[in-house]
This record gives structure tokens, sequence and C-alpha cells, in this order.
């Protein structure tokens, strides 16, 4: 009878080791606006938080429809300023900062955005403010008009849109406020808290507070020098408020007394 190849015992163990310890590669990536199907808006982390979570398992489909899934790399632009106003953007992974451009090429940085948050809510048919990708983000897109025909028959969706709407309108105030009235020390213990808030909201540790952001990021946002800036981590820290672990990473030593700081309570005297 015929036995077939036999090979010697060494070149098996030489081809089990290979096979064994062959290279693994990642799933490729879907190409930019790959639409999925109704299992990615449920397996999606930051649908609890977006508008997203007024809709019910059962109508995903719907929504699923006319969405489409995008990755961009870090200092890719999502929203240009002046551009037509014909699609909401949802974040669900990563960090994006919204800005404004003035006549001499400066930015003016009106927030930063998050998992959850929402791009492009306006009146107008054009957007008014520019959106850029600090860290490599996710998001869905929504187009302007196939979406305003599903609010028609969703309505907790479109009561949720209104909620959002309000909250940025008070994150506005709130801006004002701090760059109106607030010394540096408040509008940086203003940003340090509002980042822990932030990552706890999302379900991620809220200390140490991570900073994506550059030091120009923050000074643009805060209407601070980067000069001042960085003054004031160092301050900050050498009054025992905070720890500087590193450009990026900042732990909260006394979060009651930075919220006094940012409620506008000075501190009388340096912390040990």
């Amino acid at each position: 009878m015929d036995q077939g190849l036999i090979l010697p015992r060494p070149y098996i163990g030489f081809i089990l080791s290979a096979v064994q310890n062959r290279p693994t590669f990642p799933a490729p990536r879907p190409p930019p606006g790959h639409r999925q199907g109704p299992e990615l808006c449920t397996a999606c982390a930051a649908r609890v938080l977006s508008v997203c979570a007024a809709i019910e398992h059962c109508d995903l489909q719907r929504l699923a429809a006319i969405v489409t899934d995008h990755r961009v790399n870090p200092h890719k632009t999502l929203v240009a300023e002046g551009d037509p106003a014909d699609g909401f953007f949802n974040i669900t992974e990563g960090v994006v900062k919204v800005y404004k451009l003035l006549a001499d090429g400066r930015q003016q940085i009106t927030g930063f955005l998050f998992p959850g948050d929402f791009i492009g809510l306006s009146s107008n048919e054009r957007y008014a403010y520019s959106a850029e990708a600090i860290t490599e983000v996710r998001y869905c897109r929504f187009p302007r008009k196939p979406l305003e025909k599903l609010l028609a028959d969703f309505p907790k969706m479109e009561t949720r849109l209104r909620d959002i709407a309000s909250n940025e309108l008070a994150a506005a105030q709130d801006q004002m406020l701090l760059l109106g009235r607030k010394t540096a020390r408040e509008r940086v213990s203003s940003l340090l808290l509002l980042l822990s808030r932030r990552a706890a909201k999302v379900g991620t540790p809220d200390n140490p507070v991570m900073l994506p952001m550059t030091r120009t990021d923050i000074a643009d946002y805060l209407g601070l020098t980067v000069e001042t800036v960085s003054r004031t981590f160092t301050q900050l820290r050498k009054e025992g408020l905070i720890e500087l672990r590193s450009i990026g990473e900042v732990r909260l030593r006394d979060r009651a007394a930075l919220g006094n700081l940012a409620e506008g309570a000075e501190i009388e005297s340096p912390r040990p």
C-alpha cells in the first residue's frame, strides 16, 4: 500500500513551528464613508451618550441606513468654516477641537468635543466654525435632509437634539464667563475639572486627567498665551493642587481646592 511521502521528523517539527508561529494581520479597516448595518450602532460605546440613544434597538435599521462611518487622523479637518452645512457628525471615538479663525489668522477654540458629542447643529446653510481632530477620531455622519425626515418619525430624537442645542448654549455662556472674568489660575482649574468630568461621563478614569491637546490649543481655548498656561500649571503644582506627570497627564491632588479656585475663591497660601 502506498503510504505517501514520509518526511524526516526534524523537518516535520520545522513545519509545525512555522505554522504555529506564523504572523497574524489585523483585519483591514473599512474604507472612508463605509456604511454598516445596525450592529455598528448596537456595539457603539458612545451611543448611550449621543443623540442615537433616543432610537430604540428595533428601529436602528432605519438610522443605520442613512449613517456612514468615518475615521480621520490627528490634525485632519472634519468641518471647515464656510462649507455647506449638509451634514451632522456624531463623535464616537477620540477628541476634536472646534474653533473660529480670526481675520489675522489667529484661532479661537470654542470647545473640545468627546465621544457622544454632536457637530453641525445650525440653522444656517453654512458651518459657522471649523472642527479638527486632535487625536485619531471616529465619527458617524448623518446627511442633513435624510436625518430631518427621520426626525418626523422619531420625536424623542428631535427632543434629544434640542437638549444638545441647549447644552451648547450653556457651554457658550460658560466660555464667555471663562474668558471675560476669570484669572489664569481660575481658567486652568476650570479646564482640568471640565476634562475630568468629561472623562467620567464617557466611562474612562477621571484622575489623572489626560490632556491630548497641545499647550497652544489650551492657550487658544482659555484666551491666554502659551507662556502663561505653562506658568500657571507650574504654579498650581507648587501649591500642591496638581501633579504634572507628563505633558499630557495631570493628576488632581486637591479637587475641592481646584473647584473653589475655578469658582473664584482664591487660595490664601501655597500648600506644601
